[in-house]
């Protein structure tokens, strides 16, 4: 787990990426988990099939989000309280009747099962409100549009703006000619979501997406 996972944001396409046996993430009750590690080198055993057939997606309908445990039912063989799976049972999910070949979760070094192991496997938040910034690089001219999470501060945007260019701390970030604060969010900034105004008036919000102008720290001709 990284440390910075309660501050670090995903967008949902982000996490849809991750789709697969070696690379499978997933997401519940607002947060981003890599189960990787969990899966990859079992992803032929029966209890993998439900997590890799979700991989990429938003699994918060399968756990009670009170607790953070998964959710209950009365199943109709036993009469009792049991695990709600109706894709099947996964690792970590007790059967529904008593057998020595449950290892339960010490299949693992871990002492808890999977979906209560944060340390282990939560990587980040998941964005609940993405939008969508034109960044435009004063010096080469070149502009991209980025999807953002709305609760990131301008520097995780800056990060994730560097894929796209490796040297942006080297610029100084405006929009309007007024220098951005790095440590707050786009909306803090004073740059609105008018995403719902467009929607109301039936306007294409790609066609007038703000924008933040990036100036070349040595460029002595900035305003």
């Amino acid at each position: 787990m990284s440390e910075d996972f309660e501050t670090k944001y995903f967008t949902p396409s982000e996490v849809e990426l991750h789709n697969a046996a070696e690379d499978c993430w997933v997401s519940w009750l607002g947060y981003v988990y890599n189960l990787t590690s969990l899966v990859a080198d079992k992803k032929e055993d029966p209890l993998a099939a439900p997590i890799l057939r979700n991989a990429g997606k938003d699994i918060s309908h399968w756990f009670d989000k009170s607790n953070g445990e998964l959710r209950t039912q009365i199943n109709p063989l036993t009469n009792c309280l049991a695990p709600y799976t109706p894709e099947g049972p996964f690792f970590h999910v007790p059967p529904l009747f008593p057998t020595s070949s449950w290892a339960g979760v010490n299949d693992s070094d871990s002492n808890v099962p999977w979906w209560m192991d944060k340390e282990r496997y939560c990587i980040g938040r998941l964005s609940q409100k993405t939008r969508k910034m034109r960044i435009i690089n004063t010096l080469t001219q070149d502009e991209h549009v980025v999807e953002v999470a709305s609760e990131e501060s301008l520097s995780a945007i800056q990060e994730r703006y560097m894929a796209l260019n490796a040297h942006a701390k080297g610029y100084m970030w405006k929009r309007l000619g007024q220098l951005l604060d790095m440590s707050q969010t786009l909306d803090q900034n004073g740059i609105k979501d008018d995403t719902m105004h467009f929607q109301r008036v039936g306007m294409d919000e790609e066609k007038h997406l703000p924008a933040i102008h990036l100036y070349f720290s040595d460029d002595l001709t900035v305003a």
